[in-house]
């Protein structure tokens, strides 16, 4: 879709359906551009440094092609203790993440970037997520449905796999994919022109 935000036009740069419908829901107009970047994590890189090097380096990819316009990107990863859960490749990746996640409280972590003609402004946001205790046949079930494969810590609480979550401490949005209080305040620190301010 082709539209612009006042003289200045607004780009996701991500290819994530969740992301485009989040920020859809604001009312804003925007074009899509995907980033294609390497996603893999340095040796020894943590979580909150991860997100955002990936958001950041997704908006310059974008922003480079995009001249004048503003870029908003966003990386989002499941951190387990220490660890980053990623996507898992197949159902038994999926059944060994929710065995793992089962009862136990973990932190989604997004990064947000935005790129344009003043430059650049980004920020880590984190949510608290705890998991009911699972069966193994649940475990199984959610597994069997496929919703997990291409979610970063394999399950999509906006889906079948709402189910799975006690309780959340934070932005549920992030959970998805884009925390939208924060990138509102993003967008509106850099000027960027909002369904509700006026002209």
């Amino acid at each position: 879709m082709h539209t612009s935000v006042g003289q200045t036009r607004l780009v996701l740069a991500s290819a994530s359906p969740r992301r485009r419908e989040l920020l859809g829901q604001l009312g804003l107009a925007f074009d899509v551009s995907a980033a294609d970047i390497d996603e893999t994590p340095h040796q020894g890189e943590a979580a909150p440094a991860y997100v955002l090097r990936l958001a950041r380096e997704k908006a310059r990819t974008v922003a480079a092609r995009n001249p004048g316009a503003w870029v908003l990107a966003a990386d989002t990863t499941v951190v387990l203790g220490e660890e980053l859960l990623g996507k898992p490749h197949d159902e038994a990746e999926v059944r060994a993440m929710m065995g793992r996640l089962s009862g136990r409280t973990h932190e989604v972590q997004t990064g947000v970037a935005l790129a344009g003609p003043t430059g650049e402004q980004s920020m880590v946001v984190r949510t608290r997520v705890t998991f009911r205790a699972l069966s193994a046949g649940e475990i199984a079930w959610y597994a069997s449905t496929g919703e997990s494969l291409d979610k970063a810590g394999g399950y999509a609480i906006q889906g079948k796999g709402g189910f799975l979550v006690a309780a959340i401490e934070g932005s549920p949005t992030n959970v998805i994919g884009l925390p939208l209080g924060e990138t509102l305040e993003l967008l509106a620190r850099a000027g960027v022109p909002l369904p509700w301010s006026k002209p």
